[in-house]
């Protein structure tokens, strides 16, 4: 079956686009060869620096016949309705029809129309301009006289199709002056000259030859290979960058490797700033000396040519921008280091977190007061907790931190501890932003574990109370990040945080510092302007339950996803989620395991159905008589042993699992579970519930009831499945 190659020539496409343009060319191709009736193999798309290239391998030469029924009134009809049918259907008379009959409807035309499947090469002459037309670019630009948009300005077509054992043909069309052939060109600089291709293979062996390296795996393969043998021949080792590797694979057509070196001095810099520095301005590569562990005064480049000096040139042009970063970089660190974090701070007062929470100022305040509460319940010591909540903001305020934003926190670690602070305050600037993101590594000292808490819990409630709730898919302030962050803090850390009270008096702070400061200064304003002494400013109001327990709700569910990612069943987050009051979220973790596990044996299985078939029977006959059997039941009204038999166990049971469930002993609590199971089995094989006598009937249902009550001691049984 025939192969089809396209190739889209261009001046420099940007590397971040690459990798989705070539997704996107094969997606919209492919479809669109679906859509028409052309089934294919196999695809593969490409990117360089200049060129977009997709093959698809066994395209039908052409389209399938079709042949369609189309029906038409009934014989007999108007002439108007005759006429328009024939035109629809392509018919010069209704003689060309058939007759359908049917015994209920009537006799009625009917068209038959064949259409001739077309040659595919002409149908791809038709989707590629399309494709063209359509190309999703995030950015895109017109050139010359045309209206043609591209990335940048486009210089030639190839489309070719034809079977491998045969000289593939050429898929004619235009589009805005450029003409679709079989030619293209190799590397800009070090093979210009046309180069006729048929295939992928071909075509992929022959820019090779002219010094392009087609698939951006194998550039990328080829760079860190070449980097890390010219690391081992000086003695180092190359500190490896994927993002960077991909980004500088996006460069390049023909990847050559060279190594250069800065002056040493500037490794009194802190080496992520070397590395930044080097990364952000010359997209190179920085080397660690493996003796000491530390960064090497050495730098791996990737050219896109190979120098006639052996690169000499392109190194020195290298070496000398790197000296200069480095010396801009060297100065702000050092200019940083002369004013102390604490001195930076009251600057914030003069910056806006947000116009409805007040200046960067106020916040600082609330999370190392809310840093403060939380210490003792991560056994943080509170009083180094409040200082390094104090700092952890500061590096914010400094030079290095505005020319690099990426090194916000990590260069207050520096600046702490160059100034002196405790260990710990130092770790707290670097690790109080983190996770980051899933993949990111929760804090571990208990200091930064109070202060990361103590940020995001103020982020969420801030943005809760005024309403900035995340929506769908928007999430401007990343809240459902901070949610999981504090999940993660508290799970990994193994910490005991009631969220419940912390969420209220962090809300009851941000009305007192925020709404305060507000009312004050209107009321302020008012008096300065009738000359008169200002009035008392109205009380706060107290914070809103309901936008406590909306926020709790958030948290609930992002624990809920959390778990599910972890493999745990939903529903039994959802039984244990459902009872009200709970707030530990690694008490709740641990009662869900608990869960899983007795829900495992065969106590639990029958113990579950025997509870659902309970609160079956109760919701019916609730339902059915308007009231809810809640009461005690009367112990007077018991007729057989196995009601007896199963209240004692109730009352037992009830008492060792709120017992074992208030130390947290959750393996016990569904051990006493356990022990209900055969008591309820034989309640169902011996009694009837829904007996005539009313009284003993709904002394029934109020035994049932006891059930549901017992067993919701670790959990809702009605939200488990099975």
């Amino acid at each position: 079956m025939p192969d089809l190659l396209i190739e889209f020539l261009s001046e420099e496409i940007p590397a971040r686009m690459q990798k989705q343009a070539a997704e996107n060319l094969k997606k919209m191709v492919t479809d669109r060869l679906v859509e028409a009736g052309l089934p294919y193999e196999g695809a593969r798309a490409f990117a360089t620096p200049r060129r977009l290239a997709l093959s698809v391998q066994g395209v039908p030469a052409r389209q399938p016949d079709l042949k369609e029924e189309k029906k038409g009134p009934r014989v007999g009809a108007p002439e108007g309705a005759i006429q328009g049918f024939l035109k629809s259907a392509g018919l010069a008379s209704i003689d060309q029809a058939t007759i359908s009959k049917d015994a209920k409807k009537g006799d009625f035309y009917l068209a038959v129309i064949e259409k001739a499947g077309r040659p595919a090469i002409e149908v791809v002459g038709e989707i590629v301009p399309q494709v063209i037309r359509a190309f999703p670019w995030p950015k895109s630009m017109r050139w010359g006289a045309g209206d043609l948009t591209w990335v940048r300005p486009l210089q030639s077509i190839v489309a070719t199709f034809g079977p491998e054992t045969e000289e593939p043909e050429v898929i004619p069309f235009s589009i805005d002056g450029l003409t679709s052939g079989d030619t293209t060109r190799g590397h800009r600089f070090l093979a210009p000259d046309a180069i006729r291709v048929k295939r992928l293979d071909d075509y992929a062996s022959k820019l090779e030859t002219a010094r392009v390296v087609l698939d951006p795996q194998r550039r990328k393969d080829i760079i860190l290979t070449e980097a890390k043998n010219l690391a081992f021949a000086q003695g180092f080792d190359l500190v490896e960058d994927e993002a960077l590797l991909e980004e500088v694979a996006g460069l390049v057509e023909w990847p050559v490797v060279l190594m250069g070196a800065f002056d040493e001095a500037f490794l009194a810099i802190p080496p992520e700033v070397i590395r930044t520095t080097i990364r952000a301005n010359q997209k190179c590569f920085v080397l660690r000396d493996p003796k000491t562990g530390k960064l090497a005064n050495k730098f791996v480049l990737v050219s896109n040519i190979e120098a006639s000096d052996g690169g000499k040139m392109i190194v020195a042009g290298n070496e000398r921008v790197i000296r200069a970063r480095l010396s801009d970089a060297k100065f702000f660190y050092e200019t940083d280091l002369k004013t102390k974090l604490q001195d930076r701070l009251p600057k914030f007062e003069q910056i806006v977190f947000h116009e409805k929470l007040g200046t960067q100022g106020q916040r600082i305040e609330r999370i190392e007061r809310l840093a403060g509460e939380i210490a003792p319940l991560v056994k943080a010591d509170a009083d180094t907790a409040k200082r390094a909540a104090r700092l952890a903001k500061a590096d914010l305020l400094t030079e290095v931190v505005g020319e690099f934003p990426e090194l916000q926190g990590l260069m207050g670690k520096y600046y702490a501890l160059a100034q002196g602070e405790d260990a710990s305050v130092a770790q707290t600037s670097e690790d109080h932003y983190k996770p980051a993101g899933p993949a990111d590594r929760v804090p571990t000292d208990p200091v930064a574990v109070a202060v990361a808490l103590a940020d995001k819990i103020d982020t969420l409630v801030g943005f809760w109370a005024i309403d900035e709730k995340p929506t769908g898919s928007k999430d401007p302030y990343a809240l459902r990040r901070a949610a999981l962050g504090v999940i993660r803090i508290i799970l990994e850390n193994e910490s005991r945080v009631a969220l419940a009270g912390l969420l209220v008096k962090q809300h009851s702070v941000i009305h007192a510092q925020v709404n305060r400061s507000t009312v004050e200064f209107d009321f302020l304003k008012e008096a300065s302007a009738q000359n008169d002494p200002a009035p008392e400013p109205p009380q706060d109001a107290a914070p809103d339950p309901a936008m406590v327990k909306n926020l709790l709700a958030f948290l609930a569910d992002r624990l809920k996803v959390q778990l599910r990612e972890q493999g745990v069943r939903h529903d039994l987050a959802d039984a244990v989620l459902a009872l009200e009051g709970l707030d530990d979220f690694l008490m709740i973790v641990r009662r869900v395991e608990a869960l899983g596990k007795f829900l495992d044996t065969e106590d639990g299985k029958n113990l579950l159905a025997g509870t659902k078939r309970a609160a079956n029977i109760l919701r019916i006959e609730e339902k059915k008589d308007g009231v809810a059997y809640t009461d005690e039941p009367d112990k007077r009204l018991y007729q057989v042993p196995e009601e007896q038999s199963l209240a004692a166990a109730i009352l037992s049971v009830r008492f060792e699992a709120k017992h074992a469930v208030d130390h947290d002993d959750f393996a016990a609590a569904m051990a006493a579970m356990a022990r209900l199971r055969p008591k309820v089995d034989a309640f169902f094989d011996k009694v009837t519930v829904n007996v005539e006598d009313p009284p003993l009937r709904e002394n029934r249902l109020k035994l049932l009831n006891q059930i549901r009550a017992a067993t919701a001691a670790v959990a809702d049984f009605s939200k488990i499945e099975g």
